[in-house]
C-alpha cells in the first residue's frame, strides 16, 4: 500500500477487502468501535468475549447465516443458539466464546490479501487487547459516521451473500434448533471401538479396505455438527484418511443404507445395545429405517450436498457388507 494512505484507509481495507468466509472480522471491528465510544484502551479477553457475544446475539435475531460454507455454522452461531434454547447460561456461553472464538480473528484482523497492514488498531497478548491511538483517531474524526455505516453495511452484505449460498436459512435454523434441543455435549466415543469393530472386523466403513496398521477413527455418519449426539446407531469405524476426506459432509445414500443394515445386524444378533437401538429408532425394521431416513433428509436441508465417498468404492462389492447382509437374511 502507498505511504500516503492514512489510518482510515487501512481500516477500510480491512472492512472491504479482508478475508470474509465468516463475519467474525466485522464483528470484531464493531466491538472495537464500541470500546472507543466507552474510551476503553485496555480490553481483557473476558470483556472482549462479553462484547462479541452481545453483538452476535443481537445480529442473529435476523436469522441470517454468518458463514459462507453451506451446512456449516460458526461457533458463535452455535453458542448463541444454545443460549437461546436455554441449554447454557450466559456465563457458560461467554466462557465458551473466550476459549473458542478468537483463535483466528484476533491475530489475523490486520491481514489483507495475506499481508499485514502497517497500521495496527490494537496490540494483543494472552490477556487481551490494547487499543492504539489509530482506532480512536478514526472513530473521533469527521468520517466516523461513514466508517460505522460502511462497517454495518458490509456485515449485511456478507449475510445476504451467505444466504444466497445457503438457501432457506429460516428452515435450516429451525431444523438445527430441533436437533440441538435434543442433543448433548460431545462425549468420549473411543470406548465404542470394540463394539463397532465386532461388526466391522477391521474393515473401514467408507472404503471397504482393512484398517490393520492404520489409525482408526470413530466417525458420525450423519454429521454431529447438525444432530448433536453420539448415539451408537450413527457411529462407525473408518481409516483416519477416509474420515478426513468425508470431514463434516453428509455421505451419499449408499452409506446411509449400509448404516441401516449395520444397525439391523446389531439388533438381529441380540447385542446388549439392541434395546437402546429399538428404544431410539423404533420396534420394527420399517420404523427404524424411516427414523434414519428422516434424520438424513432433515440434515440434507441443512447440508444440501453429499459426499459420494472414496473413489471406486461400492458397498455392493464390499465382501464384508455382503456377508452381513447374507447373515441378516438368515434371521
Amino acid at each position: 500500500m502507498s505511504e500516503e494512505f492514512d489510518s482510515k484507509d487501512y481500516w477500510r481495507s480491512i472492512i472491504l477487502y479482508g478475508l470474509n468466509t465468516a463475519t467474525y472480522k466485522i464483528a470484531l471491528a464493531k466491538c472495537l468501535y464500541n470500546f472507543t465510544k466507552e474510551e476503553k484502551t485496555i480490553v481483557s479477553m473476558h470483556d472482549l468475549s462479553v462484547e462479541f457475544f452481545k453483538e452476535f446475539k443481537i445480529r442473529l435475531e435476523n436469522g441470517m447465516p454468518q458463514l459462507y460454507i453451506p451446512g456449516r455454522q460458526t461457533k458463535m452461531e452455535n453458542i448463541v443458539q444454545r443460549f437461546n434454547l436455554g441449554l447454557v447460561s450466559e456465563e457458560e456461553a461467554i466462557s465458551f466464546v473466550e476459549n473458542n472464538a478468537f483463535v483466528d480473528v484476533v491475530p489475523r484482523f490486520h491481514t489483507v490479501n495475506n499481508a499485514s497492514i502497517p497500521t495496527k488498531f490494537y496490540e494483543y497478548n494472552k490477556n487481551g487487547l490494547i487499543l492504539t491511538d489509530s482506532v480512536f483517531e478514526i472513530f473521533s474524526g469527521v468520517d466516523k459516521e461513514n466508517l460505522f455505516n460502511e462497517m454495518i453495511s458490509r456485515w449485511g452484505l456478507l449475510e445476504a451473500a451467505f444466504q444466497l449460498k445457503n438457501g432457506d436459512t429460516k428452515l435450516i435454523n429451525d431444523i438445527r434448533n430441533i436437533y440441538l434441543s435434543k442433543g448433548y455435549e460431545r462425549q468420549n466415543i473411543t470406548g465404542t471401538i470394540p463394539v463397532l469393530n465386532g461388526y466391522q472386523k477391521g474393515i473401514c466403513f467408507y472404503c471397504g479396505e482393512s484398517m490393520e496398521g492404520h489409525d482408526i477413527h470413530v466417525d458420525h455418519v450423519i454429521p454431529r455438527q447438525v444432530i448433536y449426539h453420539d448415539d451408537i446407531w450413527n457411529l462407525v469405524l473408518a481409516h483416519a484418511f477416509c474420515n478426513e476426506q468425508k470431514s463434516d459432509a453428509l455421505p451419499s445414500i449408499k452409506y446411509i443404507n449400509k448404516l441401516i443394515e449395520r444397525n439391523e445386524h446389531f439388533i438381529a444378533s441380540n447385542h446388549p445395545i439392541k434395546n437402546k437401538l429399538i428404544l431410539t429408532m423404533g420396534k420394527t425394521i420399517k420404523e427404524r429405517k424411516n427414523y434414519v431416513y428422516k434424520v438424513y433428509n432433515d440434515v440434507k436441508v441443512v447440508i444440501p450436498y453429499t459426499w459420494e465417498g472414496i473413489r471406486g468404492y461400492n458397498p455392493d462389492t464390499d465382501e464384508f457388507y455382503k456377508s452381513f447382509i447374507r447373515s441378516l437374511k438368515k434371521w
